[in-house]
């Protein structure tokens, strides 16, 4: 049986409006982009899953009840203009904040390939063939150690990653294949390379 192909969402700061911890759910803001960006893939014949981590849980910001329930939110927003997500993963740990069991060094937390891993065994997916688009380095980084083709957006942290005096900086294991302003400049960029 032929592996999926699969773009691989960060959600805050790409698919929805970074706000800093979203811990209401009047917080949650889709970036218009977002919808179309999604039903593009989805017309494609492509995986749409997301993988973000969520150390709002660690640091007793929140519940994984309310991750939950943000995401079931999203998809029902995203499902009401016509756009699908196959698949959500998060991480609710902090290796250094938090209590147990929360509070740990696991293999899910980004730059960590857990995620990834796991969406490809449930979705069965070829992740050497697959991309994910983000805000961070971190994503980047996840997306490199499984062979996945990277896009960094400049919406959420995107843009300040790439000032001269940016709080994070690329190193070789974190270079994006493409910048894009948005996600939907993003999949575009990526359905090009698919034709």
């Amino acid at each position: 049986m032929r592996k999926n192909i699969a773009v691989f969402l960060d959600r805050d700061g790409t698919i929805n409006e970074e706000v800093g911890y979203l811990d209401d759910l009047d917080k949650l803001k889709i970036i218009p982009a977002s919808f179309e960006a999604i039903r593009l893939i989805n017309d494609a014949g492509i995986k749409t899953v997301v993988i973000t981590n969520q150390a709002g849980v660690a640091r007793g910001l929140f519940s994984e009840e309310f991750v939950n329930e943000v995401n079931k939110n999203m998809r029902i927003a995203l499902l009401r203009k016509g756009a699908v997500i196959d698949g959500f993963y998060y991480c609710p740990h902090h290796p250094t904040e938090g209590k147990e069991p929360y509070r740990q060094n696991c293999d899910c937390r980004k730059p960590a390939a857990g995620m990834l891993l796991r969406a490809a065994d449930d979705l069965n997916i070829d992740l050497a063939r697959s991309y994910i688009i983000g805000d961070r380095y971190n994503d980047m980084e996840a997306g490199r150690s499984v062979g996945a083709k990277c896009i960094l957006v400049k919406t959420g942290f995107g843009q300040s990653l790439l000032q001269d005096d940016g709080p994070d900086r690329p190193a070789p294991n974190n270079q994006p294949d493409f910048i894009a302003a948005d996600i939907l400049e993003a999949v575009k960029w990526i359905l090009k390379g698919q034709r």
